[in-house]
């Protein structure tokens, strides 16, 4: 339990540190400063420390054990980069679109993931194909998540430096939510 303490930790706090240089690099440092930071509540925390694996997230070994996580309903409920935060299956609109700044966290948050849970192996095609294999895509509106796509497909071949820049990604946005619908709110 001590050792699960501290290796818990460092990837935890790997990740993190990897989402605030991937945040930076897209131009919004901020949400990579307090990305994630609920991981360090008691609630999150110690059930992370139990299912610790270092492979994969202890929040699927915990479901597999009980059937859910307290740990992932409290983080999704307080961390407004992961879609399942968004929906709302009883709302007029169940799957809103997410404002730029969290979708940017996401997206930096995915890469991360990848590389935090693929080690050595990693590499700039990890994150589509991590992305494609994701089950929260369901609750994503469909603008969001052809944006997320597009960009992991970019990763893929560009890289993660060329692909996050702020321009860049503000673009992508532009194009899937404002210009596939012909409205002109773009963000600057």
């Amino acid at each position: 339990m001590i050792k699960n303490f501290f290796l818990h930790f460092g990837v935890v706090t790997k990740h993190r540190w990897i989402v605030f240089k991937l945040c930076c690099l897209a131009g919004e440092p901020w949400r990579g400063l307090v990305h994630d930071l609920s991981k360090y509540s008691p609630t999150e925390f110690w059930e992370g420390v139990k299912y610790f694996q270092g492979y994969r997230s202890p929040i699927s070994a915990c479901k597999e054990d009980i059937g859910y996580s307290k740990a992932w309903l409290h983080h999704r409920g307080r961390n407004k980069h992961h879609p399942a935060y968004w929906y709302d299956p009883f709302s007029k609109v169940s799957r809103p679109i997410i404002p730029y700044k969290y979708v940017v966290e996401m997206i930096c948050d995915k890469i991360s993931a990848s590389i935090t849970y693929n080690g050595k192996k990693w590499n700039e095609k990890c994150p589509i194909d991590y992305w494609d294999n994701k089950n929260d895509r369901n609750y994503l509106n469909p603008k969001i998540d052809a944006m997320l796509t597009e960009v992991f497909r970019l990763v893929a071949v560009y890289g993660v430096k060329a692909t996050l820049k702020k321009r860049n990604l503000k673009e992508l946005y532009n194009k899937h939510v404002y210009e596939s619908d012909g409205k002109n709110e773009k963000i600057a």
